[in-house]
Order: C-alpha cells, then structure tokens, then sequence
C-alpha cells in the first residue's frame, strides 16, 4: 500500500475513533443513541474510504456491512451491548443482510448477465454496425451515430464496457483522421460522453440510478417503474446529447468531410443465438411495460438469468465475469441507509437539523452541486452511495416542503443525475479515463466539456424532474 493510501487509512480510523467514543450530547442531536452513534462514525469510515480510496471502495461497501452487524445489530458482540437507557434499538440482522438480495440488486444482476450474453454471442457488435449504418459518411452525421449508439447501449450494459467496445471500433478511425484536424478530439470525447449521459436513461444504466430507485422503494415506499423511468428519462438524455453534439462540432470542427466505418461483426445463426435474440428483446419488452403486465421490473431482470442458464447459454464461467464489485458497492449503500432509518437517526437527524426552515430549492440544488463536485474526483457510485441515503431521510422530513418541486424523487433523483453527469477529469468515470488513454485527447478539452455538459444535464434534468414530478409522471 502506498503512502498516499496509508494516510487516507490513518485519517478514515482516526475520524471514525473520535466519532465513536465522542459524549452522545457532543453531536448536538436530541435523543440520539449510542447505536445511531455507532451508525454515524460507520458513515465517517465510508465517506473518508470512499473518498480516499485506500482500499477498493467495493471492499469498503461489505467492511461496513460487517462492521454494522457486529456492532449495531441484534446480533453484534455481547461485549458491545450496554446496559444504558440510551443503548437504542438494534437493527435486525436479516435486515442488513438483505440488502445484498435488495430486488434492485437483481434488476442490476440481470441486467449484466443480459449485457455478459450479448457481448458473447456478438450481439452487440452486429448491432453497433447495423444501428450506425443509417448515419453515412459524413463526419458530423457520424459523429451523432456514435453519439446515439453508445448511449442507447449505455442503457442497458456497463458504460465502462460500452465505451471500451466503440472506442475499440472508433481508434482505427481516429488513426487516419489528420494529426492537425480538432475533428478528431471531438469524436474521442464523443464516447465517453454519450456513456456517461446515456446511463441515466434507465434504472440499470449505471449504479446511481439504481441506489436511488432502490432508496426510494425501501426508506420512503416510492416505487417507480422501469418504463416510467425510461420514458422520462431517455428523452432528457436524447435533448442533453444533441446540445452536447452541437457543442462538439462547433469546438472541434472536421477538416475531412467523410469518414468511412467499417466494423467486423454479424448476427449469429445458432440456435443459442437466436434464444438470446428472442430473449433480449421480450425482457426489454416487459420491463418497459411493467405497468401493463403488472409484473415488476425487478422480477423481468431474472427471467433471462433463468432462460440463459437452462439452455447453457450462461456458464458459471460468465457468472464470474458480473461485476460483483459494483453489486457489492450499491448493497453497501443500501445497508449505510437501513442503518439511518431502522435506529431512528433519520428521524433524530432531521428533528435536528431545520430542514424545514430551508428553502426546498436550496436543498435540491445544493445537494446536485455537492454531489457533482464530489463525484469529479470519486467513484460516482460511492458519492451516490453516500449521500442518497442521507438525503432520503431529508426528503422523509421535508416532504410537503419539497412538494411544489417535485417531492422528494425530484431530490434523490436529481442526485443520480448529478452523479452521472460529472465527467470533467480523466479520474470521473471509467470512460472518461479510457478515452483519455487513447491520446487523442487533452485534459483541458475534456474538462471544458465535461464542464459543460455537466452545467447542461444538471439544468436540464432539474427541470425536467420539477415538470414531471408536479405533473406526477414519474
């Protein structure tokens, strides 16, 4: 380990030893106890590993369970029950565990097997060619091809992976384009822009949605649809992406006016291929008509997991290959927000605190900006980890306030967005890193466009979810 990660490990056990043997009436919280105590130096271990990174984030989300069911649940170390009128209540062990099989956890699992069987059987690859045939040859139009493709593939496979795949069929491209020409900037940002905006399109697009969603359902009881979220939010996508396209082609115009794309890939014949076509195209079916079949989107995630496996399309050597690491952060977070509600610190913390006095709207945004700005340098699943279960306990006290703007979907909501739409540095997100690697691009260009990105998707998408929320389509 180096130093850098040493310190922030020094720093995150310091903080979280002050935190935990601190006087109870130090916290300034009425009737907090010494189990919620124990919850919030937790939340100081996450925040600093999180941030700090000293060791895998994945790995800080099951630390934290663990640490959560020796010392703050009902069944924790007898040396750590005490015998106080202000212990508290703890927190059922089954609860904490059950975030690990959270049905949002499922929706997400199905969603990389379903992204895992495509990839195996080419079906992404023969799409690409297919769905970038209709843009011709000409650079913009090509330009806005991939833009669309990679977000529409951003929807429902990993962004990382579907930057990785277009870059993979763009570099070749990017090679022949002239060294002198800013056209060819502007198509490497391209990528990773359309991955990291096209995620937000549907719950399983990338892991901040799903915390949301999954915080929504089990601390305030707000269920929201896969099509409802989809019809909502892939226009919003679309819009950003077309004023980001524009932004593109007028910072880095083309010197050569037609690029030719030649991909390697065709739609297999086998038997198994056409299971996996069939199979692909009935779950996005149902999970976009949950409301109409009536059966829940979470439920839709597992029947290609069911379907692969009894043909032998998905092996247990595919089963390694889902990104476990990504399940185990999101559960993470989803355990951080078991804690706040079931030990009364949520309702302790917003007693506390005069959310109410606030103004909602400086709420809303001032949340959007914190997480924006902290999802710049950290994991955006971690950043969303860790403040949309502290939100929700907000948006659970001010939820008449926050009413005329949507309520509180517009608040943790919005806070996904932000997450996704923060892509300033190489560091941000996985594509931003890989596009960066393939030297096409400067630092400065992709932070003054992920700037701007960033300031179009988060006024956009506020609008958007205020419209919605008060017309109560979503």
């Amino acid at each position: 380990m180096d130093s850098k990660k040493l310190i922030g490990l020094a720093i995150s056990v310091v903080l979280t030893l002050i935190a935990w043997f601190l006087p109870l009436e130090s916290f300034g919280i009425p009737g907090l106890t010494i189990i919620e105590q124990r919850v919030i130096a937790l939340f100081i271990f996450a925040a600093c590993m999180w941030i700090s990174e000293a060791i895998p984030i994945w790995t800080t989300s099951v630390l934290v369970l663990v640490f959560m069911l020796l010392t703050t649940s009902d069944s924790m170390f007898n040396f750590m029950k005490v015998d106080d009128a202000l212990f508290g209540t703890p927190i059922k062990n089954k609860a904490l565990m059950a975030s690990f099989a959270d049905p949002t956890i499922m929706l997400f699992m199905g969603g990389f097997v379903l992204a895992i069987t495509a990839t195996k059987y080419k079906l992404d690859a023969a799409l690409a060619k297919v769905m970038l045939a209709p843009f011709g040859t000409r650079s913009e139009i090509v330009m806005l091809g991939f833009i669309l493709v990679t977000a529409v593939f951003s929807m429902f496979m990993s962004n990382t992976a579907t930057a990785a795949m277009m870059l993979a069929i763009l570099t070749p491209v990017l090679s022949s384009l002239p060294a002198d020409g800013k056209g060819r900037i502007g198509l490497a940002l391209s990528i990773p822009i359309a991955a990291n905006v096209g995620g937000i399109g549907t719950p399983i697009g990338t892991p901040p949605n799903a915390i949301a969603k999954g915080n929504l359902e089990n601390l305030l009881g707000i269920n929201i649809g896969f099509g409802d979220w989809a019809m909502v939010m892939i226009p919003l996508a679309l819009v950003v992406l077309l004023i980001m396209w524009f932004v593109l082609i007028k910072m880095f115009p083309f010197s050569q006016k037609n690029i030719k794309i030649e991909i390697d890939g065709e739609f297999e014949k086998s038997p198994k291929a056409y299971i996996v076509y069939i199979t692909f195209a009935l779950t996005i079916l149902l999970w976009v008509t949950d409301k109409l079949t009536g059966v829940n989107a979470n439920v839709v995630a597992l029947i290609p997991f069911a379907v692969f496996s009894v043909c032998g399309i998905f092996t247990k050597e595919d089963l390694r290959l889902i990104d476990w690491d990504v399940l185990w952060l999101v559960a993470g977070g989803f355990a951080l927000g078991i804690g706040l509600d079931k030990t009364g610190l949520a309702e302790h913390l917003v007693n506390a605190i005069p959310f109410n006095t606030w103004s909602p709207l400086v709420v809303i945004v001032g949340s959007g900006l914190l997480c924006i700005v902290m999802s710049t340098f950290m994991s955006n699943s971690a950043t969303a980890a860790l403040l949309i279960p502290i939100l929700a306990a907000v948006g659970s006290g001010m939820e008449a306030e926050l009413l005329p703007f949507g309520g509180a979907k517009t608040l943790l909501i919005g806070l996904a967005l932000s997450a996704s739409f923060a892509m300033a540095l190489p560091i941000s997100t996985p594509p931003n890193a890989l596009a960066y690697a393939k030297g096409f691009i400067q630092q400065k260009d992709m932070a003054i466009v992920g700037i701007i990105a960033g300031v179009v998707g988060m006024l956009l998408g506020y609008v958007v979810l205020v419209f919605v929320g008060k017309a109560g389509l979503l």
